[in-house]
């Protein structure tokens, strides 16, 4: 034991890289939201760790982030001069706050959710989140690097600017006296930290006169959290001898920022593009500490969709093949199977007969894995020189079938057996061309040539091509691909447009009623507009 706490401290029990630098953090129940240097802020499942949302709108480097006291909530600050009030639950803008004329580097929601100070190389600003007006500019000599609403109430807030802590009232007026028993000052290293109504506000850096935030104190305020740059040091500050307990090593880079998730563990964000969660505690109340391995990554980007309304399902398979069945009607997820793919490019899954089966192409060869016996079989190669050919694979919808589009070639397998179910000669590729299939039936659909079909079922004969259109389920209402949207025929108008992080799907399936999209960044958007369209 070392100072009364465990020694066996500073396990990175996980790790999620992003596609962008993590600059800001903060965290609510079980969700983090990450500000990035581009400007999108990326929400985190904090058990799972994978990404839930992104919210896409500010233009530039996102500087704070802060959660309203109910966690519906979320205001943001960017060097792009604007403050946004985000709805966690849709990820959209509720409102944005415009007037800054600086960098926002701080921003804070009050207790009542009625207000937002936002903090610049101007001041501190007060809005009004009813309004959007700003309702005070509390003018400072330098840039206010850290604002906070009092966690307690909604009338008072404290700042930081210059490396001293002020506190104002919701008039922008000054309380003094500054240091009145709230504010607990301390020194870590050469970290001055000050401390007020269990937050830590301001920091200040001896060696280059910098105000310096990486650092957080955990709920009940024994433990404080101090980066020093890829390292993390813990200090125990809850009593007069304040002491170093443990320091975490093993970022990449620089630490960005730090947040305590619980208790028992501690997030921190990287200037490498990763955020690493680590176990502080041998109490481990968190399932993802305690059982690490039931959890997944962030989540890959989705490949396949497949919409079984009769089953009130959708299905959709990601790029490191984990497959997972939707409950339409609910957006639950019901289960998830991993599939032995690697990176399949061209897939398929479907559930007939209470049987997952799955399909999907890699370096020519088609493979199926039925889930319920565990049998993945290869039963094919494309032809030679045809790798940049494969345009897609789809399985019957009684699950006995396989199709597969090349580029001069369309071809069938059979699930059971892996046995060569039929092929037919296609005229050259087309750019976008597409399978849809009905039974035993399969059609080819290209914006280019006509639509041609043929039906593999014929018991002893080759497959006999089709002069019909395949069944519709909805007549005039068309999903487009270049529009995002849904396109009636009839009008010869968009009645209905995806549009914020949801404008380009991956992949879509859409019957007349319900719109399943799949995600890059791994979502599944599921839509039912039986009595809107």
């Amino acid at each position: 034991m070392v100072g009364g706490l465990p020694a066996e401290w500073g396990e990175c029990f996980r790790t999620v890289t992003l596609d962008i630098i993590p600059w800001v953090l903060a965290c609510r129940k079980d969700i983090i939201a990450v500000g990035s240097s581009d400007g999108p802020i990326i929400i985190l499942d904090g058990i799972t760790g994978s990404q839930k949302a992104v919210l896409s709108g500010h233009i530039n480097a996102v500087m704070s982030v802060a959660f309203s006291s109910d966690g519906t909530s979320l205001v943001s600050g960017s060097w792009d001069k604007t403050v946004k009030l985000w709805d966690v639950q849709t990820g959209g803008v509720i409102k944005s706050f415009h007037g800054h004329t600086m960098t926002v580097f701080s921003v804070s929601i009050s207790a009542d959710c009625t207000m937002i100070a936002s903090g610049s190389e101007e001041g501190i600003w007060l809005w009004n989140i009813q309004t959007g007006e700003c309702l005070h500019v509390v003018e400072q000599q330098e840039s206010v690097h850290c604002v906070t609403f009092s966690p307690m109430d909604s009338q008072s807030l404290i700042s930081t600017s210059g490396g001293i802590a002020q506190k104002w009232n919701i008039s922008g007026c000054k309380i003094n006296p500054v240091h009145d028993g709230s504010l607990v000052p301390f020194s870590l290293e050469r970290i001055q930290v000050v401390l007020w109504q269990g937050i830590v506000v301001a920091v200040q850096h001896f060696d280059d006169n910098q105000l310096y935030q990486c650092c957080c104190l955990i709920p009940g305020g024994r433990l404080i959290a101090v980066a020093a740059g890829s390292a993390i040091n813990i200090w125990d500050v809850s009593g007069s001898d304040q002491h170093l307990i443990k320091t975490y090593a093993g970022q990449g880079k620089n630490i960005s920022s730090l947040v305590f998730f619980s208790p028992s563990s501690l997030v921190s964000s990287s200037y490498d593009q990763s955020i690493r969660f680590w176990q502080i505690s041998d109490l481990l109340a968190d399932s993802a500490v305690t059982d690490p391995n039931s959890t997944t990554l962030a989540s890959a980007p989705i490949r396949s969709i497949t919409l079984q309304v009769k089953d009130t399902i959708a299905i959709s398979g990601d790029e490191n093949g984990m497959v997972r069945i939707w409950d339409i009607s609910t957006g639950d997820c019901k289960s998830s199977s991993q599939i032995p793919a690697k990176e399949p490019r061209y897939s398929d899954v479907q559930l007939a007969n209470n049987r997952l089966i799955c399909v999907w192409i890699v370096e020519r060869k088609v493979h199926i894995w039925d889930a319920e016996k565990g049998e993945h079989k290869i039963v094919g190669t494309a032809q030679d020189g045809v790798a940049d050919g494969v345009e897609g694979a789809k399985i019957s919808g009684d699950g006995s079938r396989v199709y597969c589009l090349y580029y001069r070639s369309l071809q069938a397998w059979s699930v059971l057996t892996g046995a060569g179910m039929g092929e037919v000669e296609l005229e050259f590729s087309e750019p976008q061309r597409s399978l849809s299939v009905d039974g035993l039936r399969v059609w080819v659909h290209s914006p280019v040539e006509e639509l041609q079909g043929w039906d593999f079922g014929i018991s002893g004969s080759p497959p006999v091509e089709l002069f019909i259109s395949p069944p519709a389920r909805n007549d005039t209402k068309l999903w487009d691909y270049s529009l995002s949207g849904i396109w009636d025929t009839a009008t010869k108008k968009v009645v209905f447009q995806l549009g914020g992080r949801f404008f380009k799907p991956a992949c879509v399936q859409w019957d007349g009623q319900y719109l399943v999209a799949g995600y890059n960044s791994g979502e599944v958007l599921i839509l039912d507009f039986n009595h809107t369209l």
